[in-house]
């Protein structure tokens, strides 16, 4: 995609580096989120564009500062009677609760210059104000206090402008939540549904007026708060750069937000620019929408212990869907169904409430299905306005399908409800259970009552013009399809689904690899997924792109129309994995390893069983079918056992028991998470260290493989854990002992495609934990790494394509290391301690000529970034003699280090001398709660100790989150970070090219797109 890639830190050091080494004509600010614009800010405030002679293409910065700028942004507003909310700008705690008196609480607070409402919130008084506002300005240089419109509607509208003053507003979305929930944390649709036509083309009026005044060149979004009760308004914000929202636009409309506003950066008007989707069009045109888009966040806060659930101003959410249709009940039951949280729609969901009232005031992440709940306990539509805040229109249409529920149990099912349950976003299998039979009986019925849905094409005119659009989905509300199928000339491949903890952007890589390798070998694609945030749902990255939901039956009806040679499974992650063996069952065929062959890997029992038979050694097991048997295995092996349910992603409900007790729950917990499959419970190891081997095979022969270890000890995910490429610390016996089990493995179960495999090792000891029949998150990592992608040769080798090349991945003379990204900052309450169940939202990697440099930059990649020389230290008992030369190094280096009694007292027994500072439960000072929360220190490390359990340890971890402190909770990457920080030479290294470490051939010239 590019000639020169760097894998380094988006810091002012690193990225001035690059501008010096690559000395680039132009740069482009908008198009990597908040995080891209203020870096760009910095350094134009520091003239690091003005010395290097680097022009700044698009918006002009002076106007990007005013749209972050809470200040400047008010007063440019008032400058052409754009209305603001009532609001004052605070540089300090003082002046924050002097605004607030003013206002009167409750009042909104909002931070400058941060990502997904970072920091802001409802505040209610002083003692509120006062903690939220110090966290806030230990990470940005200012806030808002805002009156609170409570109730308002939030309305959106996508803009685009070219250096002429053309503007567009491609799409208008309308947040189903009223003002207080961030648009990223709420239901969102497009167009808005509850908007008069006089308020709809007043806001556009406004958009347009407001973005021209401040000179916008590109893409933007533009925030509203809208009064229902008289329609009058508020401008929130505008955010000059493209955004979450941007990116749902561009899928709701198919109006290329990002290709757009590329070309008017580069001097084009939108004129001149044809609509990709239609060919024949101007992009001067307005997208109109003949059907319904609906986006529904994806949260994952079950995984996180001690988590807040409640939803508001502070984005929690890790991604999300958009679901098409043309009802509203339709896309949202859809939306749902795509979530992959167990549920089949409003109707059939996994939760249960004592009063859904409590969970829809204050919200929390389960809000919808509360308002459904409310409905089937008899609440009105009035009584959960009124609580609520939802406009009507959108709980009439929840009451509704409440409604239709009951009818659905109650009546006989004739064609006639049945077409009208379809129309409305029944499932067949949610169908079935208020019926009383199988969903495979439903599907029968429906089909030979011909209710079968019809595939639309977007054209993004509403059918005004002609168009040949690739662009589809599904609905019930339609007579006939807009296309005929593709047939035995193409692949079928399915997506990754939403964002969430154990499913990114990897795997959205995998797809989009696969189908670029499926094209260079002559076979047309289909493109399956649910998520707008992803590349393999742009309309140009395949012959075919359904955005559909990923269930068996909305998979088989896809298949059942597009009759294609077959389906790719294996490179979607677990939600694409799970639909192999029930494909396979009604007889559609699956491309690489044998869905059966899966299903011997997927199932813990079967997969220790094979590796019994096989000779290779694994942590002692047993199937777990009665908690009284649980008890007694793990009697015999010793405590602590890991509990290990079948068919999960991210080690959902995985979690190590120390006691009985434990044992008990967490026993519960993962038979609920997977009823269909056994749940096996494990001897755990600790103090051991885990492997990796990513690879692809063919016909069960190895064809090319990457080990890797991670940093810290086994008992991390291995989507939190810290991995490094090549191994840096393993035994030539380690390897040559792993290459072997790995080929036993893969050739019992017959493997075609991509695969991992975890390892323990202890001692020179190798067992082996799983085996995924799948790409894994890891598979771009190596491939980027080795510079041999593992995807297409994985591709090809579904493909029946033989590579006799040897592919050489064991010695290199640089050094990755990919670190997982955290988000505990916006999670309030959760413990940021890394476990067997995975945490983290996303992950970086970094190159280097070693293992502290690769891994130094990849941590300060992580956004964090040590302010100050001073460190508190706290570790365990166990873990103290560890950190003596560490410590002393850091010292050495001018560091100020502060510790508490235990920690302090053995330090200063080995000769190396710490500052005191008091435990919280001693309530003294010079104390470590204060020393934390006055920014005395730029670094924790907070190891918690495995035999005892320290409150005051987990209260330190979240004062340095709050605190924006960046904190390290393992002991082998913390005693890494104390080695990078002390070397001076690590910490002079200039940045490197991608290219100037790995051999890859400079990518093809793009043609152009219009």
């Amino acid at each position: 995609m590019a000639d020169r890639v760097y894998f380094q830190p988006l810091n002012v050091k690193s990225v001035t580096a690059i501008l010096k080494q690559e000395r680039p004509d132009i740069v482009l600010l908008s198009f990597g989120g908040q995080t891209a614009l203020n870096l760009g800010l910095e350094l134009e405030a520091r003239k690091v564009f003005a010395r290097l002679g680097i022009k700044v293409l698009g918006t002009p910065v002076s106007s990007i500062r005013i749209t972050e700028d809470r200040a400047l942004f008010k007063e440019a507003m008032a400058a052409i009677g754009t209305k603001t909310a009532r609001s004052t700008v605070a540089y300090s705690t003082k002046e924050a609760l002097a605004a607030a008196k003013d206002i009167g609480y409750p009042v909104m607070l909002r931070s400058g210059f941060s990502l997904g409402g970072l920091g802001s919130g409802r505040v209610d008084n002083d003692k509120q104000l006062r903690e939220k506002v110090e966290q806030a300005f230990a990470a940005v240089p200012q806030v808002l206090i805002e009156e609170f419109l409570v109730g308002w509607k939030e309305v959106e509208y996508e803009v685009v402008r070219d250096k002429a003053g053309n503007t567009v507003t491609v799409c208008n979305m309308e947040n189903l939540d009223p003002m207080g929930i961030h648009t990223g944390e709420s239901i969102v649709v497009a167009p808005s549904q509850t908007l008069t036509n006089d308020e709809y083309h007043h806001l556009r009026e406004v958009a347009i007026r407001s973005i021209n005044h401040l000179g916008i060149i590109g893409e933007c979004n533009i925030q509203y708060a809208l009064d229902p009760k008289n329609g009058d308004y508020r401008v929130i914000e505008v955010n000059a750069r493209l955004s979450r929202s941007s990116a749902l636009a561009s899928k709701a409309t198919g109006y290329p937000l990002a290709f757009v506003a590329t070309k008017l950066m580069l001097g084009k008007h939108l004129h001149e620019l044809t609509n990709s989707v239609t060919g024949s069009t101007p992009a001067f045109y307005e997208p109109a929408l003949d059907y319904l888009a609906l986006k529904i966040p994806r949260w994952d806060l079950a995984k996180l212990k001690s988590i807040d659930h409640t939803i508001g101003s502070e984005m929690k959410s890790v991604g999300e869907v958009m679901a098409l249709g043309r009802s509203f009940p339709e896309v949202l039951q859809k939306a749902i169904r795509m979530l992959n949280i167990g549920a089949q729609g409003l109707s059939a969901h996994p939760y249960r409430f004592n009063n859904p009232l409590d969970e829809i005031h204050p919200a929390t992440d389960r809000r919808l299905f509360a308002v459904y709940e409310a409905f089937k306990s008899g609440r009105s539509i009035d009584e959960v306005h009124a609580i609520s805040r939802i406009d009507r229109w959108f709980l009439r249409h929840i009451s509704d399908i409440c409604q239709l529920e009951n009818q659905l149990q109650e009546e006989r099912l004739t064609a006639k409800l049945l077409r009208t349950a379809k129309g409305f976003g029944f499932s067949d299998k949610t169908i079935g259970t208020l019926t009383g039979v199988s969903e495979e009986v439903i599907r029968s019925r429906r089909q030979k009552a011909g209710i079968r849905p019809v595939i639309k094409q977007i054209d993004t005119l509403a059918g005004e013009f002609a168009a040949s659009t690739n662009y589809l989905y599904s609905t019930y509300h339609g007579a006939v399809s807009d296309v005929k199928p593709l047939g035995k000339k193409a692949v079928t491949v399915i997506g990754s689904g939403p964002y969430c903890i154990g499913s990114s952007v990897e795997f959205d890589w995998c797809a989009v690899n696969t189908g670029k390798t499926l094209q260079a070998n002559g076979w047309q694609t289909i493109m399956v997924n649910s998520n707008p945030e992803t590349v393999s749902t742009d309309f140009d990255r395949s012959d075919r792109l359904y955005f559909e939901e990923l269930s068996l039956e909305r998979m088989r009806d896809i298949l059942d129309f597009e009759k294609p040679h077959g389906t790719v499974v294996s490179v979607g992650g677990q939600i694409a994995n799970n639909l192999a063996l029930p494909l396979a069952k009604n007889d559609y065929h699956i491309l690489g390893t044998d869905p059966t062959q899966i299903d011997r890997a997927e199932d813990r029992k079967k997969f220790s069983a094979m590796l019994t038979r096989l000779h290779i050694d694994q942590p002692a097991w047993q199937e777990v079918t009665s908690l009284v048997k649980a008890k007694t295995f793990a009697n015999h092996v010793g405590y602590p056992v890991i509990i290990r349910p079948s068919y999960v992603l991210s080690g959902g409900a995985m979690n190590v028991a120390t006691n009985e007790a434990e044992l008990a729950f967490f026993v519960s917990e993962a038979a609920n998470i997977s009823p269909d499959h056994p749940v096996v419970i494990s001897k755990f190891m600790t103090n051991a260290k885990e492997i990796e081997i990513d690879g692809v095979a063919k016909g069960g022969k190895l064809e090319i493989y990457a080990i890797s270890e991670h940093i810290e000890n086994a008992g991390v995910h291995s989507g939190d854990a810290t991995v490094v490429f090549p191994a840096q610390r393993l035994y030539l016996e380690t390897v040559r002992q792993a290459r072997t089990m790995t080929k036993q493995i893969i050739s019992n179960l017959k493997i075609t495609g991509p695969f991992n495999i975890q390892f323990i090792a202890k001692d020179n000891d190798l067992k082996v934990i799983e085996c995924n029949v799948r790409a894994s998150r890891s598979f771009p990592f190596v491939s980027k790494v080795t510079g041999n992608n593992f995807i297409s040769i994985a591709t090809e080798a579904m493909l029946g394509i033989d590579h006799p090349t040897y592919f050489k991945t064991l010695d290199y003379d640089y050094v990755a290391v990919k670190s997982p990204q955290f988000s505990y900052n916006r999670l309030k309450g959760a413990d940021p301690v890394a476990g067997v169940e995975m945490a983290s939202t996303g992950e970086v990697a970094c190159f280097g000529d070693n293992i502290a440099e690769a891994y130094f930059r990849s941590w300060l990649a992580t956004e964090q970034q040590v302010k100050k020389p001073a460190l508190f230290l706290s570790v365990p008992d166990e873990q103290k003699h560890k950190f003596v030369e560490e410590t002393a190094s850091l010292i050495n280096a001018g560091w100020k280090i502060f510790t508490t009694a235990g920690t302090h007292a053995y330090l200063q027994d080995h000769g190396v001398k710490t500052q005191l500072v008091h435990k919280i439960s001693e309530r003294k000072e010079p104390g470590v709660a204060s020393t934390i929360a006055k920014q005395c220190v730029g670094l924790a490390i907070s190891v918690p100790s495995t035999t005892a359990d320290n409150k005051d340890a987990y209260t330190i971890r979240r004062l340095a989150i709050d605190s924006h402190i960046p904190l390290l909770t393992d002991a082998e990457t913390g005693r890494l970070l104390m080695r990078c920080l002390s070397d001076k030479a690590l910490l002079a290294a200039l940045p490197k090219a991608w290219q100037d470490y790995v051999d890859i051939k400079a990518p093809a010239k793009v043609g152009k797109r219009s």
